[in-house]
């Protein structure tokens, strides 16, 4: 009895141990992320300054630009909103283990489809919103679903597919905004018209909480967010959500356990699609108001950034996003102080390699360290070696 009970007493506790440990994670990967981003400010700072500007003008303008003021929140919110959306159809289509990099295709295919709803269905104004934004979400699916036929009817790599569809998406939209009989901006007696499309009318555009200068949050914040959660949710705690995980982890044990790899993976891609494409909708609703070249302005890249910096996890994506945001309404206003265009660019891609490398750095290593531990050694029993 006594050392059954001594040695209850001299056991480590072992859930203490996992708590310490955890803590220790999440230190050195804070620690890790604070480095990388004041390497990536010094370096900056040495570019600035090469060029013959001030330094502390320049981050100053940044911090003007995204966190500044109401205004300036409100933009960075603005920019972050897409960018989050764009990131939870990532999320989905990682955790089934299919790379969809094509979001950047199918955020303008959907914003398209949805300005086409948008300018020419009737009725009130919410309902042509509700119209365009749910017409987005369609044509952004419908744009990942041909890569999904393509994957699994012709056996052809998505990263590819997905890649080439979104040159293609470029020369559809462009040949949209160009053709009097589509999309182009009605002529006006005596004007030039633009390769762009009409304005959205002012009732079908995303309401907004407050006004401008003031803080303002537009719905699509609130929707960015309640999508969020359910993402998280449907992922962790849902029967599907299971299924799939199982899917990226494992497609062999998968279809052992009868997943339908194809029904799964299309249903995956589909959702990508359809979430980048609703968020070119709310870019639309909520920010550029028409469709010409080049306004997405690779919202659809840095979603995808936004989710690999997150490690597809659906909430920690929502600072992740707000970080991006920050970046990029800093960086137009840093462009607005008379820093050269190229350098802005430069700067906030330093600063995204930052927010890239933590994660990327824990990977390497654990792969490593997956690589260089020694094999189990089996043991025989006394019994079986007799």
């Amino acid at each position: 009895m006594s050392t059954e009970s001594s040695v209850v007493l001299t056991r480590p506790p072992a859930r203490r141990w996992r708590v310490d440990v955890q803590w220790l994670s999440l230190g050195r990967t804070v620690g890790l992320y604070v480095v990388s981003i004041a390497v990536a400010f010094l370096l900056s700072a040495l570019l600035v300054q090469l060029t013959n500007h001030s330094a502390s003008s320049a981050f100053t303008a940044m911090y003007q630009g995204s966190l500044q003021d109401g205004s300036a929140l409100a933009q960075t919110v603005d920019e972050a909103v897409p960018l989050l959306i764009v990131a939870l159809g990532a999320i989905i289509c990682n955790r089934a283990g299919i790379f969809n990099i094509g979001q950047e295709g199918q955020l303008i295919i959907g914003a398209m489809f949805g300005a086409a709803v948008g300018l020419k269905a009737p009725g009130p104004g919410w309902l042509v919103l509700l119209l365009t934004l749910l017409t987005s979400a369609a044509g952004g699916a419908m744009w990942a679903g041909i890569s999904a036929l393509l994957r699994y009817w012709r056996k052809v790599n998505v990263v590819i597919t997905t890649l080439l569809l979104t040159f293609v998406a470029f020369q559809v939209v462009s040949y949209a905004v160009t053709n009097p009989s589509l999309l182009r901006e009605t002529k006006v007696a005596g004007a030039i018209t633009n390769a762009e499309s009409n304005m959205l009318p002012t009732d079908a555009q995303l309401p907004r909480l407050g006004s401008p200068p003031d803080f303002n949050l537009s719905l699509g914040f609130f929707l960015a967010i309640v999508l969020a959660v359910l993402v998280m949710f449907v992922l962790r705690r849902t029967r599907w959500g299971f299924r799939l995980r199982l899917l990226g982890f494992n497609p062999a044990v998968a279809q052992r356990t009868g997943v339908h790899e194809w029904r799964m993976g299309t249903t995956a891609l589909l959702l990508g699609g359809a979430f980048a494409g609703l968020a070119g909708g709310i870019l639309l609703s909520g920010q550029v108001l028409r469709i010409q070249a080049g306004f997405s302005n690779n919202v659809g890249y840095q979603g995808l950034l936004v989710a690999l910096v997150a490690q597809n996890n659906a909430l920690v994506a929502i600072p992740v996003a707000f970080f991006f945001g920050a970046l990029r309404s800093g960086g137009g206003f840093l462009a607005a102080t008379g820093v050269p265009r190229v350098l802005v660019d430069v700067v906030t891609g330093l600063l995204v390699l930052a927010a890239v490398f933590p994660p990327a750095f824990q990977m390497v290593r654990r792969r490593r360290r997956a690589a260089q531990a020694p094999e189990p050694v089996p043991t025989v029993s006394g019994e079986a070696a007799a």
